[in-house]
């Protein structure tokens, strides 16, 4: 990670550097070396040379001087050059006397026109302390932009260093400022889906394991004690309903599978799952009417005053009120109400029983898998997926199931999103 953020610290300063290393090369030779400072003096020395010889002299003393720039006229032999150096008539020949003056040279037919001494304007030497400055802020805001990043990666790293040692609570707190903030967010939903997944891959494991062992272990006993009833002089009766127990016994394993099955089915967010729109009060009748019996309490069903649709899967939303329905007839007393309402909100479906309340401590776990409370009523023989299977349906139709629960009263209520009345079969 270090290397990362060298290698990119390093990237972003030489690219402003040469990038503006380029642009005041071109800047320099494009408009301060085009001429345009020396023009006047050029002009000065091109109109001189036109002048005869003896009257160059008098000609330069007609002008007005400028103390600051005064100007003479000497014998070009006089002046000792370089033999890289050549005088032109249309070039300055520029040269440094101290640091503090230079002198202009130009060529006036065989004599030299000399500029100067002339003062350097003190700002230019400070162009170069300007331009490294500009260079060393330039490098400053890199830092301020690329340490963050760096520092953010670190952590993304880290992160992603402790998820693959099974870490599986590993979560990445970012600053709201931060530019990979996205990312950790990503991050921190797939850490929480994949622990949930695992955790339920964790409750599959024990459920079969433990869930299943009882009646197989009866089955096992069963079939030990099979000989017995199977003799000549065995009672029919009860080879019969020792027969009967074992048929009980698969199917409970049956049914154990087959909830898991369908608990494990809902796991995968499906997003392009193509819903019907349903008539929730006709898959609502037609489930009341499947499982209303003279056994259990009676049922009333309570409709809207205008019907009301949703969008879902019809099989899995008659199967949550099935399971809901079924619940209230295990623990219901004398009466279970069906309504369904529906607001500017949201479209909901309440099922209400009168029996023993739900304890407040298993309100909140009740829709966990393989959870069931330790108050067992009524001979409750659920293997606690009914109502994990409720919530996995309701988030599969982005909805949600509530609950609220006290002696004599226990209300379960599906909440489904509010469709708009143009979408029509």
């Amino acid at each position: 990670m270090k290397r990362l953020f060298i290698s990119l610290y390093l990237l972003v300063s030489l690219s402003f550097l040469g990038i503006g290393w380029t642009l005041d090369s071109i800047w320099q030779k494009s408009v301060e070396d085009s001429g345009a400072m020396d023009a006047p003096l050029v002009a000065l020395a091109q109109l001189l040379e036109k002048i005869p010889q003896q009257e160059r002299e008098k000609y330069l003393g007609q002008l007005n001087h400028n103390p600051d720039y005064p100007l003479k006229l000497v014998d070009a032999s006089q002046i000792a050059l370089s033999p890289e150096s050549e005088l032109t008539s249309d070039k300055l020949l520029i040269a440094s006397q101290g640091d503090d003056h230079e002198l202009h040279f130009i060529k006036v037919g065989q004599q030299v026109l000399i500029a100067g001494p002339i003062e350097i304007d003190p700002r230019a030497r400070l162009r170069g302390l300007f331009t490294l400055f500009f260079y060393l802020s330039l490098a400053f805001v890199s830092l301020i932009w690329v340490w963050p990043l760096s520092r953010d990666l670190k952590t993304l790293k880290s992160a992603t260093q402790e998820f693959g040692q099974a870490k599986w609570d590993t979560q990445i707190e970012l600053s709201k400022r931060s530019q990979v903030l996205p990312l950790a967010v990503t991050f921190n939903e797939m850490s929480q889906q994949i622990r949930t997944l695992i955790e339920n891959h964790k409750h599959l494991s024990n459920a079969v394991s433990h869930e299943i062992r009882t009646p197989l272990a009866r089955l096992k006993f069963a079939l030990a004690l099979m000989p017995q009833y199977c003799r000549p002089d065995s009672d029919p009766k009860r080879r019969d309903e020792f027969i009967d127990e074992m048929q009980q016994d698969v199917k409970e394993m049956e049914k154990l599978l087959q909830e898991l099955l369908t608990y494990a089915s809902l796991e995968s967010k499906q997003n392009n799952v193509q819903f019907e729109h349903c008539d929730l009060e006709a898959i609502a009748k037609h489930t009341i009417e499947k499982l209303s019996s003279s056994i259990s309490a009676p049922i009333t069903f309570k409709q809207s005053v205008n019907p009301v649709y949703i969008s879902g899967d019809p099989m899995l939303i008659e199967r949550a009120i099935q399971n809901l329905i079924t619940n209230a007839q295990r623990f219901g007393r004398q009466s279970i109400e069906v309504a369904v309402k529906q607001n500017q909100q949201d479209i909901s479906l309440s099922i209400t029983d009168d029996g023993q309340g739900i304890p407040m401590e298993d309100q909140s776990k009740i829709f966990e898998p393989f959870y069931r409370s330790q108050s067992v009523q009524n001979g409750n023989k659920g293997h606690g997926l009914g109502l994990a299977i409720i919530r996995r349906i309701m988030d599969r139709h982005k909805g949600k199931v509530t609950l609220e629960s006290r002696d004599g009263f226990t209300c379960f209520t599906l909440h489904w999103p509010v469709i708009t009345s143009s979408k029509t079969n």
